[in-house]
């Protein structure tokens, strides 16, 4: 059985240390190469928020998903990403500013549960809770093996940008893709089943339920409740 937390990424060091300790971990493990360099800085930044995943039994982190609200002053992860390669990047975010815009990133699950479904429920878990945010727009970028998970919850490729939606990256030998939910609050574009999952988080913050993957059914207890914390 796993759980799924939430929490503000400023307000939790220790949480935001293990999630970089495993994020890393899982790289190194499958010889993908780090995106950025140096000490990362999200962990500071008052605007990200993360989902995690643990083991009930041994309480052992095993996948981590990150959002991070545009500001206006430190650019989102994604423009960091395909500025070089793309200028409208930067344009784009700043189409959807107004209305709010954040993004879907950092996305890991340990090798011990590949294929169990993990990456799937931290992805909904990640987009039911936009609402309690109050930002219409989600943006992310995304890899093939990935991209059919990331439509199913409803992004939908920018085909304005690079090759037709397409650009090499973090290097040549893969092909990354920029996506988008234009509505974040009724998720029109994601798939019945995964809107109904997504939308049922949303009713019921704190809940137990079970979840299917590839290797068949497991339990998951949710806390998707963003709790506030005074300094």
């Amino acid at each position: 059985m796993y759980k799924v937390t939430t929490f503000k990424a400023i307000d939790n060091p220790i949480l935001c240390d293990q999630y970089i300790e495993g994020h890393i971990t899982v790289l190194k493990e499958y010889g993908v190469p780090m995106v950025t360099s140096g000490k990362p800085i999200w962990n500071t930044n008052p605007n990200v928020y993360c989902i995690v995943a643990k083991r009930i039994d041994n309480n052992k982190m095993i996948g981590g998903i990150r959002l991070q609200i545009a500001d206006g002053i430190t650019p989102l992860p994604v423009e960091e990403a395909i500025s070089p390669l793309d200028k409208g990047i930067h344009e784009m975010v700043k189409k959807y500013f107004d209305e709010g815009v954040g993004e879907l990133c950092g996305l890991w699950n340990s090798k011990e549960v590949a294929g169990v479904g993990i990456s799937f429920v931290l992805v909904r878990s990640a987009i039911s809770i936009v609402n309690q945010l109050q930002f219409k727009t989600l943006m992310g970028i995304c890899a093939e093996y990935s991209l059919q998970m990331f439509t199913n919850v409803g992004f939908v490729i920018d085909r304005s940008l690079g090759e037709n939606g397409e650009f090499p990256y973090p290097t040549d030998e893969y092909i990354t893709r920029v996506l988008g939910i234009m509505n974040a609050y009724t998720l029109e574009t994601a798939y019945p089943y995964d809107k109904e999952r997504m939308l049922g988080l949303r009713t019921k913050l704190i809940q137990q339920r079970e979840e299917v993957g590839k290797k068949g059914v497991f339990n998951v207890h949710y806390d998707l409740n963003i709790k506030k914390i005074d300094k």
